[in-house]
């Protein structure tokens, strides 16, 4: 009897908890009894942030300030003046008078070719013009006499005449000598080589003992001017198109920059844009000078360069950093005064010295998160620690002492 009893009241527990179970999943969502479905489905807390905890950040006001406009592109160097030196006449070289790669002025000798057979060439000339002169010289003479006999009838008109011709003729003759003087001391004087222009010379291609000859245009030595220095620079002729740049002489800022775009090599002045863009490419060219008085551009080199042609007057900016890149584009977490972060997609037409140009998105007076920006969700609550503002550098000035 005890055990029928048992075994019934078992069974009325188990009826009780079975219809119990139903009831409960009748009533309770299943989200409620298996949290893990809800944590796969909803947005997960970002990892260290409990809910409702505020994310601390770092913020930096919006400035109004102005900044400069500049293109980029890249350059290749050239010396501003490059001359081959070759000889002009024919001849043995008996003197060098350089070293390799150093600096010469304009006017030092270089090197001398043997003068003595032009020298003998020069004496020939002198020779034959003063036997002339003295030709002419007698000629002239005789030319007075004639003219006197003439008017007492000791002698006729065309023997006058004849005299006078017989003076022209000499002293055409004594011109002529005079130029060929000049000719010959002309060809002497080129047996001393000199610099043409001041700059630093390269690599000697001509020894002592060889004999040069004017036709075969053998390069001696190669100066090459490098104070001040050229680069010419290939931009899209769209871009300059946009600027205040035209074809021909203009003035430009200029900054030469090494391989890591940041390295300031030196300060110059685009003074020239060509007048015909190439087709091809759809590029054209700007032509800077640069003083080079550090020597850090060498002809053949390539730079980077940063042409300023504008400058943006109460421009928005932000420091680069708060610039986010997403999918969508370009965005900033904007701090609200409510103390909760803000998505908010902006425009950026310029960077610059760490800072970046806004041209639209933002306005004066708001501030940008600029640390801990990876942990905001839109609306997230955050904890503030101001940064203070960095001024932005100066705008790029000309220091070429020879503008366009």
């Amino acid at each position: 009897m005890k055990l029928g009893t048992a075994a019934a009241l078992l069974g009325g527990a188990a009826i009780l908890s079975g219809a119990a179970a139903v009831y409960y999943w009748r009533i309770w969502p299943a989200q409620l009894l298996f949290p893990a479905v809800q944590s796969a489905e909803t947005t997960p807390t970002p990892a260290g942030v409990r809910p409702g905890t505020p994310v601390p950040v770092k913020v930096a006001a919006v400035l109004v300030e102005d900044v400069p406009i500049y293109l980029s592109g890249i350059g290749t160097v050239q010396a501003y003046n490059t001359v081959n030196v070759q000889s002009r006449i024919d001849g043995e070289v008996i003197e060098i008078h350089f070293q390799e790669g150093q600096d010469v002025k304009q006017g030092d000798v270089l090197a001398v070719i043997d003068p003595k057979p032009l020298q003998a060439q020069l004496e020939q000339q002198i020779a034959i013009r003063q036997k002339d002169q003295a030709l002419l010289d007698g000629a002239v003479l005789d030319m007075k006499r004639y003219d006197t006999l003439v008017l007492k009838d000791f002698a006729t008109r065309q023997q006058v005449d004849q005299q006078h011709a017989l003076v022209d003729q000499y002293r055409a003759q004594v011109i002529n000598d005079e130029a060929q003087i000049d000719y010959a001391r002309n060809q002497l004087s080129y047996t001393t080589i000199r610099a043409p222009i001041g700059g630093r010379v390269g690599i000697r291609q001509l020894d002592r003992g060889n004999f040069v000859r004017a036709s075969d245009r053998a390069t001696i030595v190669t100066i090459t001017q490098l104070q001040p220095i050229s680069v010419v620079f290939t931009l899209a002729a769209v871009a300059v198109g946009q600027t205040r740049l035209s074809l021909g002489q203009v003035s430009a800022p200029a900054v030469a920059l090494g391989p890591d775009n940041t390295t300031e090599l030196d300060r110059g002045a685009i003074n020239l844009v060509d007048n015909q863009v190439d087709q091809t490419t759809g590029t054209i060219k700007l032509k800077a000078t640069f003083p080079n008085l550090a020597l850090k551009l060498w002809p053949g080199n390539f730079v980077n360069g940063r042409i300023t042609v504008d400058n943006r007057r109460n421009a928005i900016t932000v420091p680069a950093i708060a610039v986010r890149h997403g999918p969508r584009g370009d965005f900033v977490w904007v701090a609200k005064a409510d103390q909760t972060a803000a998505y908010r997609a902006v425009s950026v037409g310029q960077v610059f010295g760490g800072r970046s140009l806004i041209e639209r998105g933002l306005a004066k007076g708001e501030q940008v998160v600029v640390e801990g920006y990876y942990r905001l969700e839109n609306g997230s609550r955050i904890e503030i620690e101001r940064v203070a503002p960095k001024a932005a550098p100066p705008s790029v000035q000309a220091t070429s002492s020879e503008p366009g």
